[in-house]
C-alpha cells in the first residue's frame, strides 16, 4: 500500500480528541520528542477551562503535563492558533498554563517550566523558515554577557539560567514548509501540513500514527465530526480572510473620498494615493479594533481580570468596563 492509499487525520482534530487517550500519548510524546529536542514523556492531560472541546474554543489548547530527559515535571501547552493577535494569545495561555497548575499559596518554587508549541496553517508575516523558536534571556546592556541566577535547591545554592525557568516558544509554520522530507522534522512537518506518512517511517510517532489517525478508522460519527470540524475551519479562515478584505474595501473606499478632498484643495494627484493610503490603514484599524474587542469580551466572560486584559488587548479600562 502506498503513503498516498491512506488517509490521515489532522493533526489539530487528533491533538484535541484522539491523543488525549492514555493509549494515543505515543503518538504525541514522539511529536514533542521531535519538536523539543529531547525525550518528553506524558504523564497526564491537564483539564482546565481552556481545554474546552468546541468549535469555537476561545483558547484551543491543549496542556499537557511531562517529563524530560532530565526527569524534571514541565507543563506543555500547544496551541492550534488561527486568529490576527497570536502573540496576544500565546502570551495569554502560557499565564493561564503557569498560573492554572500551581496551587494557591504555594511556593515559587512549584511554578514550571512550560513550553508552548504553536501550530500555524496560516501566514503570520515576515520569515523564510518554517519553525522559530523563542526564550527569555537576560544579556548585559554593556558586558554582553548572560545572567545566571543563584537559587537554593535541596538546601544547597545552584546556579540556573532564566532560561532554564522561563517558558519556552515554538512556532510551527506549517504552510512555510517546501522541503524533502529526510529527517525526523520534516517528515513530522510533512504530515502536519499535507497528511501523507511513509510507510517505512521509524519517526518516534509517526509509524503509531499511521496505525492510530487512519480516517477510515474512526466510527461513522466520528468521521462526521471530523469533516464538520473541517468545515469550520474552512470557514474560520474564509471569515478571517473577508475580515481583511472588508477592511482593506472600507479603507480604500475612505481613502478615495479623502483623497479626492485633498486632491482638489491640492490640485495635486498625489493627495488621491495619499488618501487612498491613509483610508486602507483606517479601515485596517478599525478591523483589528474589533477583533480585540471580540478577544476582550470573551476573557471578560471567562473571569478573567480587567487589568489583565488591558495589558494583553492594548484596550482601554473604559473599554473593558463598556463590554
Amino acid at each position: 500500500m502506498s503513503e498516498l492509499q491512506d488517509r490521515y487525520i489532522r493533526f489539530d482534530w487528533a491533538i484535541k480528541r484522539l491523543l488525549r487517550q492514555k493509549a494515543n500519548f505515543d503518538v504525541l510524546e514522539g511529536f514533542l520528542t521531535v519538536f523539543i529536542g529531547e525525550p518528553i514523556k506524558i504523564i497526564e492531560i491537564l483539564e482546565s477551562e481552556g481545554n474546552q472541546e468546541s468549535y469555537d474554543d476561545k483558547f484551543n489548547r491543549v496542556d499537557i503535563k511531562a517529563k524530560n530527559s532530565k526527569d524534571e515535571i514541565i507543563i506543555i501547552e500547544v496551541q492550534n492558533t488561527r486568529e490576527l493577535y497570536y502573540l496576544e494569545r500565546i502570551l495569554y495561555g502560557v499565564a493561564k498554563a503557569i498560573t492554572e497548575h500551581i496551587s494557591l499559596g504555594a511556593s515559587y518554587s512549584e511554578v514550571k517550566k512550560v513550553y508552548s508549541i504553536s501550530i500555524l496553517y496560516f501566514d503570520i508575516g515576515r520569515g523564510t523558515d518554517y519553525l522559530y523558536h523563542g526564550q527569555n534571556r537576560f544579556i548585559g546592556v554593556h558586558t554582553h554577557d548572560e545572567l545566571q541566577v543563584n537559587v537554593k535547591e535541596r538546601n544547597a545554592f545552584v546556579t540556573r539560567t532564566p532560561a532554564s525557568i522561563f517558558p519556552e516558544y515554538i512556532l510551527i509554520r506549517v504552510n512555510e514548509f517546501n522541503s524533502v522530507a529526510v529527517t525526523p522534522l520534516e517528515e513530522w512537518m510533512r504530515y502536519l501540513k499535507e497528511g501523507v506518512i511513509r510507510p517505512d517511517t521509524t519517526v518516534p510517532g509517526l509509524n503509531e500514527a499511521r496505525e492510530k489517525l487512519r480516517y477510515y478508522s474512526m466510527t461513522k460519527a466520528e468521521r462526521h465530526a471530523y469533516d464538520e470540524h473541517l468545515n469550520a475551519v474552512m470557514i474560520q479562515n474564509d471569515v478571517l480572510s473577508s475580515a481583511k478584505e472588508e477592511g482593506k474595501m472600507e479603507g480604500r473606499m475612505e481613502g478615495r473620498m479623502e483623497g479626492r478632498m485633498e486632491g482638489r484643495i491640492e490640485g495635486r494627484e498625489e493627495g488621491i494615493q495619499e488618501g487612498i493610503e491613509i483610508g486602507i490603514e483606517k479601515g485596517v484599524e478599525k478591523g483589528e479594533k474589533r477583533e480585540r474587542l471580540k478577544n476582550a469580551k470573551g476573557m471578560k466572560c471567562s473571569g478573567i481580570a480587567p487589568d489583565l486584559i488591558a495589558k494583553i488587548t492594548g484596550l482601554s479600562p473604559d473599554e473593558i468596563e463598556n463590554l
